[in-house]
């Protein structure tokens, strides 16, 4: 959701705009530090206007965030503005914070990087936990980097790591895992897919997808999203994500191009489709 120029007047007129019933923002500079307080008047007419519409809001973290980084101020920096985040969420009705995985940037790190997650990502979930608000969604990321978590297996150690707290959860994102190396397109993919995210973490863990096509090649490492069906992860594949009993009940935000509201307004009308056709699955031996 657009938020410049006002969290309600930008963002509730493009709600109505799109038909969407999930929307996702930022609260704070998304490529940035920079922190806002929000505006007291905004915050009470955004909530307002999601409850009378029915509308589910999740908030996405800056991408800056990166707990599993070997510059200690990035770490410092990065709890701040997840801490941030969750307070907003609470204050505008969120139900979760969604955050990237992070990167350890050099194999030699990689083991301080996972105590690095279990020294700062607890006591964020213990506090959050705390007081009932929102929960803390981890994003599997598009690989590179000496990622954390980009193959959806890798969500295995990284709960391992915050030794499966109860509020955190996963979020996942379609064109992520395309670019880490996991197809979608074909078949079956999809369904393997979610099988080995299950497989990793519990189907209880995830909370929210992004649907998202892409631009680029399986296993590009490169997150260019595309609309739906117009990439090379394809419509067919969003109909199979639809049938998987794990994804029964979870909200799905689409991050794709949009002129205005049509971009994102045909996407999640195409979505609402696909998730009403049984998709054609391979037979298993």
């Amino acid at each position: 959701m657009p938020v410049a120029g006002g969290l309600a007047r930008a963002s509730l007129p493009y709600i109505d705009a799109t038909s969407a019933d999930v929307v996702q923002v930022y609260v704070s500079n998304p490529r940035g530090w920079a922190l806002s307080t929000g505006d007291a008047a905004e915050d009470e007419a955004f909530r307002a206007g999601c409850a009378e519409r029915d509308v589910m809001t999740f908030i996405h973290a800056s991408l800056l965030v990166n707990l599993g980084s070997p510059t200690a101020e990035t770490v410092r920096r990065s709890a701040v503005t997840l801490d941030h985040a969750l307070q907003r969420g609470t204050v505008i009705g969120a139900r979760a914070v969604v955050f990237h995985a992070g990167s350890a940037v050099d194999a030699e790190h990689a083991p301080t990087a996972y105590r690095q997650l279990h020294e700062t990502l607890l006591p964020l979930l213990d506090a959050a936990m705390a007081v009932g608000g929102p929960r803390l969604l981890v994003e599997p990321s598009a690989g590179g980097g000496r990622s954390l978590a980009a193959r959806v297996e890798a969500l295995a150690d990284y709960f391992d790591a915050v030794e499966h707290h109860p509020w955190l959860g996963v979020c996942f994102d379609t064109c992520h895992a395309w670019a880490a190396g996991h197809d979608l397109a074909t078949p079956g993919g999809m369904t393997e897919t979610l099988d080995a995210l299950v497989a990793a973490c519990g189907a209880e863990r995830l909370s929210l997808v992004h649907a998202n096509d892409s631009k680029d090649g399986r296993g590009s490492l490169r997150d260019r999203h595309q609309n739906i069906g117009a990439g090379l992860i394809g419509a067919d594949a969003f109909r199979e994500l639809f049938a998987h009993p794990a994804i029964i009940g979870v909200p799905v935000v689409v991050e794709t191009p949009s002129d205005g509201a049509t971009g994102h307004a045909a996407d999640i009308a195409t979505l609402r489709q696909l998730a009403t056709l049984k998709p054609a699955l391979p037979r298993r031996a």
